[in-house]
């Protein structure tokens, strides 16, 4: 296995478990029974950017419940899933994605796709995962540049009774900035994989299109996208509006990604309307997709499962869950359950992630605590002028109470290691003007910051241009970004400074950070930044995260005019 330093100490750590891997591909044509489903509805269960959250929203236990509840209803149910399933918690970064796909496996899931998140514990390692997962894994623009050919079947199709429905499956381009860029390439630095990428999204459009043409010549009678593309704060060419505003032939469109929840219809490029979805994260509700025996397409989703079925259990929180998968899923999570809750410090303030009088997600565009708290980690543990993180690398708040390593691997579920690098003030300002480029939008790659303030003035049109790959070229017009303090003075583009960070951005330059691919690199693979957390928590703090941390907008490091 492709395991990162960080990810093998803390599973020798951890775990001490020995892993049974199993390996089949799905076929590319399942049947069900042989009745006439002209009779019988076909419903197609669906989830998107479950991110390890088993055990969160309507739970998988909660899933296989429902599941069962429509098998008594149709003989034709389908369970799909539209990406970022094995990353975001320490379910799988203790074991690289290997538990989420046991549990896929037992859900039986007949069609899934790759989000960039799959990536992220190294292509070796997805391209394992894929192996095991019994249904395999869809994607019709996922390439092998050294042969021009994907690296899955685009379809699948699914034949219930005398009706087929084929499956396309299609990856964000998105995947070389949010998941890591060396992933995709060589030793050589050179790109091995891609995903159709161009500045138009032309070339990602004609590749849909042909793999839905190629599925209609086999005389399907509907075709449904399941998609990684999104569309809040998504490369706007590269959104699921956008692939179906350039393409026809789709009659619905699962998508995921940008962690969004609704059941819309948007136009093709014929301007006939196509169903879109998306179930939101972390099994936040299950979508169910319809297609009538009139042959009419609905979608609507379900935040709670009934309690209903012989297989009914309770849990703890009262949630209707299914007995087998709910014991299945204990089996698996009381392995390291007891390691886990080892207490690392005490916090006296709510540290957030997002913002306390909306609930929305703040820390991809804006300061909070939280980042405040994992950016001085990184400056101070490291020894550093600048403490830098993307806010996509924080995924859980931490609420007053002990903290325990499972805290710190919920908020930092990635296993980076730090790094340190030495930066010039222009890499620097490049950088921030990088991460601030989508603001009013999220932006994985917004930078929080240590031992640094900026401002970042929205009223200047961004004018940051990336390549094909989402990386980082150039700015070609004035600065949104202003008024860079490090330590209190001016920034000196000429000078040098020493930047902590981890591998991710400062050694890998994800979230298309390229400006540093040409930093010096002055320590590397040093710890991984969870025991940064705890090392500056109990070492700087003293064991207590106190009043100085207690604003949830941060310590003023960064102003929005």
């Amino acid at each position: 296995m492709n395991m990162k330093k960080g990810n093998r100490k803390l599973i020798a750590m951890l775990l001490g478990l020995s892993m049974a891997m199993s390996a089949s591909f799905g076929t590319v044509s399942v049947f069900a029974d042989e009745a006439d489903a002209g009779s019988e509805d076909i419903i197609i269960l669906y989830t998107n950017d479950v991110h390890c959250g088993v055990d969160s929203g309507v739970t998988y236990a909660g899933l296989a419940l429902y599941q069962k509840q429509m098998e008594e209803l149709s003989s034709y149910v389908t369970l799909v899933d539209a990406g970022d399933v094995i990353q975001g918690a320490p379910l799988g970064t203790l074991s690289e994605g290997e538990y989420l796909i046991e549990m896929m496996n037992e859900l039986e899931y007949d069609f899934a796709i790759p989000g960039n998140h799959e990536y992220d514990f190294g292509m070796e390692r997805f391209l394992e995962l894929a192996e095991e997962l019994e249904c395999g894994y869809y994607s019709c623009n996922f390439m092998d540049l050294t042969t021009g050919e994907t690296v899955f079947d685009a379809y699948k199709i699914i034949e219930y009774g005398d009706v087929s429905v084929a499956y396309v499956g299609v990856t964000t381009p998105e995947s070389f900035s949010k998941s890591t860029p060396a992933y995709f390439q060589n030793e050589d630095g050179e790109y091995i994989y891609g995903f159709c990428e161009d500045s138009t999204g032309e070339a990602l459009y004609a590749q849909v299109q042909a793999s839905v043409d190629e599925a209609r010549a086999e005389g399907v009678d509907y075709v449904i996208l399941v998609a990684h593309l999104g569309e809040e704060g998504v490369t706007e060419y590269w959104t699921s509006d956008a692939v179906l505003a350039n393409t026809t032939g789709i009659d619905a469109c699962i998508d995921g990604h940008s962690h969004e929840t609704y059941v819309k219809y948007v136009e093709n490029a014929d301007g006939e309307e196509v169903l879109l979805t998306q179930t939101g994260t972390k099994l936040a509700s299950i979508g169910k997709m319809t297609i009538d025996a009139d042959g009419t397409i609905s979608a609507e989703l379900i935040e709670e499962v009934p309690a209903e079925g012989e297989s009914l259990v309770y849990t703890d929180d009262g949630l209707a869950v299914d007995d087998e998968m709910n014991q299945f899923v204990l089996a698996i999570e009381e392995q390291y359950a007891d390691v886990l809750q080892t207490v690392i410090g005490y916090s006296e303030v709510d540290l957030t992630d997002s913002d306390p009088e909306t609930g929305d997600r703040l820390v991809r565009l804006a300061e909070t605590n939280l980042a405040d708290l994992v950016t001085d980690a990184y400056r101070y543990v490291l020894g550093a002028d600048i403490g830098l993180c993307n806010g996509g690398g924080i995924r859980e708040g931490i609420s007053v109470g002990d903290v325990t390593y499972y805290d710190a691997l919920m908020v930092l579920p990635f296993g980076n290691m730090g790094c340190v690098v030495e930066a010039t003030g222009q890499q620097i300002l490049d950088a921030l003007e990088m991460g601030a480029r989508n603001y009013p939008e999220e932006n994985g790659g917004f930078l929080q910051v240590s031992g640094l303030t900026y401002t970042i003035d929205s009223s200047i049109e961004s004018s940051v241009q990336v390549d094909d790959e989402g990386n980082f070229v150039s700015v070609d017009g004035e600065y949104r970004v202003t008024d860079v303090l490090v330590d209190g003075e001016p920034i000196d583009l000429e000078a040098t400074y020493t930047v902590a960070s981890h591998d991710y951005m400062l050694i890998s330059c994800g979230s298309g950070m390229s400006m540093f691919a040409d930093a010096t690199v002055l320590e590397d693979n040093i710890i991984s930044d969870m025991d940064m957390m705890f090392a500056y928590i109990m070492d700087n703090l003293g064991g207590t995260i106190g009043e100085e941390y207690a604003d949830p907008y941060g310590q003023g490091r960064i102003t929005i005019k």
